[in-house]
């Protein structure tokens, strides 16, 4: 399923089960917010991201305790049988934690580090040769994950050197533009030369401005075929999050940029972690790069639906549906393409529902109390009484048994 004629060609890199890049389906990842040391709330939220559809999940190993942790993560994890490939996030003093816990280094699937956090000088050369050595000797893929609120500040500086000394000097968002993008090509480089494999490498540069991460993307894209993670970081809470996420990576996946995303939402008050993977499957999805869930169209109401019943009825079948996914995943192929509408009124009720696999016209304000449905196009049965809601419910379960092909 895709709106695409092309992608950018990237080099395919195998992060546990899951392959990064190449031809495969963009990736959907996410974050834990949990101590890591503590391992049984680490278990229950890479379970919850799992099972919301998170394909790789990424924790923090910040100190020996979320190292020696990390082993016994993966136990519970496996005895659950929840295989999501976990990769370990290492900021400061990284070489040190994964060379003095080496079944750390051994069970994690992907290592992220940022060039710009791992000391200055000497002391960054060292720290990012080790990294780097201990990835080669477990084979482990690594993210070099660029940010410009921690961008190597050598580099920067060098940089800003190099342009006072040009005649046509750059302004200094062109300058960090051209850092961030150095920052991780030359990590890169020198992480082959260290022996890391082109192919167990990926490379991200994130901002939190829309219209900057989208122009540095676009620029690295043009100067290497690694495979490339989007996400606009510390993107913010609620709406404001989503929408900026959502206008950087439309723009970077129209144009065939991006192996992986996440969506770096800031949790609501004791919030639903994984609002972030609904929201990365929402985008993909809306793109037409994957699909994940059937999706229900509906209308917004106005004052010919003075009543809320086609609101109600648009919530419990977009829920009825998600929750059938988990069922009808393990069942049938292709179910996740179907597309189901909800409307509130004549007007364009019937000719969304035709639109749709299966559609329902609910009766707006004056309209005869009738609720015709229409199935690929045709009108199959009108639908009245108090029982609407699970009759069409059966509609829909008949309709996907009869449709999609046994998995």
């Amino acid at each position: 399923m895709s709106s695409m004629n092309f992608r950018r060609n990237s080099t395919a890199v195998q992060v546990g089960n899951v392959t990064v890049g190449g031809h495969a389906p963009i990736v959907v990842q996410s974050m834990t917010n949990t101590d890591t040391a503590d391992v049984n709330k680490t278990v229950a939220q890479i379970t919850d991201l799992a099972n919301a559809g998170s394909e790789i999940v990424r924790i923090t190993v910040n100190n020996k305790d979320a190292a020696q942790a990390v082993p016994k993560i993966y136990e519970q994890l496996q005895q659950t049988n929840i295989n999501v490939p976990i990769v370990g996030d290492f900021h400061f003093n990284g070489g040190r934690l994964l060379s003095k816990y080496a079944e750390c280094a051994q069970a994690l699937d992907k290592y992220r580090i940022n060039p710009g956090n791992i000391g200055r000088g000497d002391l960054h050369d060292k720290q990012f040769t080790e990294i780097i050595e201990i990835a080669c000797k477990h084979e482990k893929p690594i993210r070099i994950g660029v940010n410009w609120g921690s961008l190597d500040q050598d580099l920067l500086a060098k940089k800003l050197d190099e342009n006072s000394q040009s005649k046509q000097p750059k302004s200094l968002p062109e300058v960090m533009h051209d850092a961030l993008i150095a920052s991780a090509l030359e990590s890169a480089a020198l992480a082959e030369k260290l022996g890391l494999a082109h192919n167990k490498i990926i490379l991200s540069c994130k901002l939190s401005e829309v219209q900057a991460l989208i122009r540095v993307y676009r620029d690295l894209a043009k100067q290497c075929d690694y495979a490339l993670h989007l996400g606009l970081t510390e993107a913010g809470m609620g709406s404001k999050g989503i929408v900026a996420s959502t206008a950087a990576l439309s723009v970077l996946l129209q144009e065939g940029i991006g192996d992986t995303i996440r969506i770096s939402l800031t949790p609501e008050p004791g919030g639903d972690r994984t609002q972030e993977v609904r929201v990365a499957q929402q985008i993909l999805q809306m793109m037409e790069l994957r699909s994940f869930t059937p999706q229900v169209t509906s209308c917004p109401g106005c004052g010919r639906t003075t009543s809320e019943y086609f609101q109600h009825l648009a919530a419990d079948i977009d829920e009825y549906l998600k929750s059938q996914m988990q069922v009808w995943k393990q069942q049938y192929t292709g179910v996740e393409e179907m597309k189901v509408a909800v409307m509130g009124c004549v007007v364009n009720g019937p000719g969304e529902s035709k639109h749709a696999n299966i559609g329902i016209s609910l009766p707006g304000t004056g309209e005869a109390p009738t609720a015709p449905v229409f199935i690929d196009g045709k009108k199959f049965t009108t639908l009245r009484g108090e029982n609407i809601a699970s009759e069409f419910k059966s509609i829909l379960q008949n309709y996907v048994a009869e449709h999609y092909t046994a998995a």
